[in-house]
């Protein structure tokens, strides 16, 4: 499916007015089921979608591992995912009718509880990188948001090891964007205990907690952390990294972790 369009505008410059045809990102309705029941309405960019469909199940709790997914059906015309399992346990009342509206762009929704940051396990181990190793994983993925560039209207996500970059993801919702990388790495069975996850979006603690759920111990953004999301990150032993940006950086947790 196409990712963007193409709209007539005027682009204005001082004194001086031009038309010009302007590439915009596309805002895609998303729906989806687990088997026939509606679970959410997602609006997102339409690439990626069994990834995304997958992910969202997998980070939100719905799913622990690929074992449980029988199969998904997309039906790109209409914006929905069927994800058929081959159990369907109960949904958690802490998940069930409990939808908070988050701090993402465009009033993103979640099913979000404080809860959730009990559950998550204090990371046993966290990976130590190198301030090399940061300014180098930012530079690669500042060099690969086309979309971005592009249309100046996405969010960017990538899954990293200490020296490359894995698997990279644009969305127009933050959340979103880190939902293809999961579910990218449920669906290829990739190993997160010692991975870095990048993103371009500001870390809230929803966000933070997405990625404690799956056990990753490296968070760093371009972007600003919230108060909460540095808070937990402290409790579950997460480093967390901020504004990195050329050769700076803000390091906001695990000290140690970084040399």
């Amino acid at each position: 499916m196409d990712t963007t369009k193409k709209y007539e505008i005027i682009k204005i410059k001082g004194d001086i007015s031009d038309k010009f045809d302007d590439e915009v990102i596309i805002e895609y309705p998303f729906t989806i089921f687990i088997d026939d029941e509606e679970i959410i309405t997602l609006l997102c960019t339409p690439k990626s979608l069994e990834e995304l469909a997958v992910g969202f199940l997998y980070s939100e709790g719905y799913i622990n591992s690929l074992d449980a997914v029988e199969k998904v059906l997309l039906n790109e015309e209409k914006g929905r995912a069927y994800v058929y399992l081959k159990y369907r346990k109960m949904l958690n009342e802490n998940l069930s009718g409990k939808r908070a509206i988050t701090s993402g762009c465009g009033k993103g929704t979640v099913f979000y509880n404080v809860i959730d940051s009990i559950k998550c396990r204090k990371i046993e181990k966290t990976v130590n990188i190198s301030k090399g190793t940061v300014i180098q994983l930012s530079k690669l993925f500042n060099q690969k948001s086309e979309l971005f560039l592009n249309t100046g209207g996405v969010h960017s996500c990538g899954l990293c090891d200490n020296e490359k970059i894995l698997y990279f993801e644009e969305d127009i919702g933050r959340h979103n964007a880190l939902d293809k990388i999961l579910g990218i790495s449920l669906i290829e069975g990739i190993d997160l205990s010692d991975k870095i996850v990048i993103t371009s979006g500001r870390i809230s603690s929803e966000m933070l907690i997405k990625t404690a759920k799956r056990g990753i111990s490296t968070i760093i953004s371009r972007s600003a952390p919230t108060s909460l999301a540095i808070d937990m990150a402290k409790e579950l032993n997460i480093l967390l990294i901020g504004f990195a940006r050329g050769e700076k950086m803000n390091v906001y947790t695990c000290f140690q972790s970084i040399n």
